[in-house]
């Protein structure tokens, strides 16, 4: 009978245990074809950020699982992503991590299933947990159908990304825009500072939409990504529009600048994440030809 892990957490990981961590990410990332845990929970390994907390599982000196949990803020419940090592699963490491962050981050606490895998749907129908949310991921192919012709109005402005001087508009818009958001509301120089430092990140790839009238002020910014490590896949990686500026057509126009500039750099499909239940993002991309490819749940307590 394999030994129990010991977990233990801690605020913050130190170098040579953030590289044995991502190291078991990969491997678990390789096994089940989808990521265990989302880019910001990745991010945070190498981000003293206070509001992030992590939990190693070990057995016999090795790391065969970790969780993440961001604690609760605003009024957004905690939230906990999930990893074992393949090595290490069906041993009760899986659902010794789930409880113990549940526990932890508290009433409302949620942890994610990325893919909703079988082995996850069984866990959480051991822990009598209830889908609290679920994350579309959509997809659509770059070749067909052909993509609308980018038709921009006289009275509109759209440029790339000119640096960090663009970062207090588009954390103004980006804030303004998610304030629902459990993740991507509440951002700070910090975040922009993370991504920009990422190997994806390209200026021209960041679209931003001014009024003629006034252009200082940001009305929407469309972020795309390149993934590396899936060529030649693009991604929609963030559609902001500045709540005042709605009805205006931006989130299609700023999508579409984005679609067509990765088709000509290269991507050939382009993936994108929505809540299932943002009923106005889900039609706006579903005109454009995307269709849902996997689902996201958010697992709860009842």
């Amino acid at each position: 009978m394999p030994q129990s892990a010991t977990l233990t957490w801690t605020e913050q990981i130190e170098p040579a245990t953030a590289s044995r961590v991502r190291a078991l990410l990969e491997r678990a990332k390789v096994e089940d074809g989808v990521a265990a845990v989302s880019e910001q929970a990745v991010l945070s390994l190498a981000d003293a950020d206070s509001s992030t907390r992590h939990l190693l599982a070990e057995r016999a000196g090795e790391l065969v699982g970790y969780a993440n949990l961001v604690a609760a803020h605003d009024d957004h419940p905690a939230m906990a992503e999930v990893a074992v090592d393949p090595t290490a699963r069906r041993t009760g490491i899986g659902t010794d991590l789930v409880r113990a962050a549940l526990t932890e981050g508290g009433s409302g606490a949620r942890v994610w299933a990325h893919g909703d895998l079988p082995a996850a749907k069984k866990l959480a129908t051991g822990l009598e947990l209830s889908t609290a949310r679920e994350l579309w991921q959509m997809r659509r192919s770059l070749a067909t159908p052909q993509l609308p012709e980018l038709e921009l109005p006289e009275n509109l402005i759209v440029r790339t990304y000119a640096g960090p001087i663009d970062d207090l508009e588009i954390l103004r818009v980006n804030n303004a825009a998610f304030a629902w958001h459990p993740e991507q509301g509440g951002w700070t120089a910090r975040d922009i500072a993370a991504r920009r430092a990422e190997s994806w990140f390209e200026p021209a790839g960041l679209f931003l939409a001014f009024d003629v009238a006034d252009p200082s002020r940001l009305l929407g910014f469309h972020w795309t990504k390149q993934h590396p490590d899936a060529a030649p896949a693009g991604e929609v990686y963030v559609v902001g529009i500045d709540p005042s500026a709605q009805g205006r057509g931006l989130g299609r126009l700023l999508t579409l600048a984005g679609l067509r500039h990765l088709q000509a750099t290269g991507s050939t499909e382009v993936l994108l994440y929505t809540e299932a239940d943002n009923t106005a993002a889900v039609h706006t991309y579903t005109k454009l030809g995307f269709a849902p490819s996997h689902v996201d749940v958010a697992y709860a307590l009842p």
